[in-house]
């Protein structure tokens, strides 16, 4: 059943870099993940976007942590927090944990940050909901390892982003993602993720990379002439 394929895919936001650098979850590896001091280190660092979790509280609160949590308290930042704290100074990669997107979506707009957010839809009833909501909201997802046929995943899930693992895409599915303006961001972060793994993501012809190192990326990046 194709529920979006009358839908233009919606453009992402604009960035400067030749690859796009997404924090996993801020500079986590230097500072505790997911909290304003990790993403304020992931800007100092020049990437292009932070990851951010977002899930709802049993109270109806909206709240950062890749994990569910039993209480909240002073140390975990509001959506709203991470919004003011990112405004101006990078993009935000929404993973759509756990929340309602008519609820999320006003305050964004509220922040002014329609322009600077792609959210990435852990499910496909999460890209028809976000679609309903805000049909100009750049959109990202997974493709399960079974497609083979972007074309027709696409036809019924148009994203803007699709992200992915190193070689996961043969040459066939990388022209139809160029083909069809689908951005892919690879995630590089893994507990062996050095110059060599960078290296053979950028080998592929794909725009962006999640990372657990931000700064030594970019450092990389820089160092050969890519950023």
């Amino acid at each position: 059943m194709q529920f979006f394929s009358i839908l233009l895919i919606a453009l992402l936001p604009v960035v400067k870099h030749k690859h796009v650098v997404i924090a996993h979850r801020g500079d986590h590896t230097v500072l505790p993940e997911n909290t304003l001091a990790a993403y304020t280190r992931a800007i100092e660092d020049g990437v292009d976007y932070v990851e951010v979790d977002l899930r709802t509280f049993k109270d109806g609160r909206l709240y950062i942590s890749h994990g569910e949590l039993s209480a909240l308290s002073d140390k975990v930042p509001s959506f709203e927090q991470v919004l003011s704290l990112c405004k101006k100074k990078v993009n935000i990669y929404l993973d759509f944990k756990d929340a309602d997107p008519a609820i999320v979506y006003p305050l964004i707009k509220k922040a002014g940050m329609q322009k600077h957010i792609v959210v990435f839809c852990n499910t496909f009833e999460q890209l028809k909901d976000w679609h309903k909501v805000a049909p100009d909201m750049p959109l990202m997802t997974s493709v399960p390892d079974e497609v083979k046929d972007l074309n027709a995943f696409f036809d019924e899930y148009p994203v803007s982003v699709i992200d992915g693992s190193i070689g996961q895409y043969t040459p066939e599915m990388l022209a139809v993602c160029k083909k069809r303006n689908v951005a892919i961001w690879l995630d590089v972060q893994a507990k062996d993720e050095d110059p060599l793994r960078w290296q053979k993501a950028l080998d592929t012809p794909v725009q962006g990379l999640q990372t657990d190192h931000p700064g030594a990326l970019i450092n990389y990046l820089k160092q050969n002439g890519d950023r």
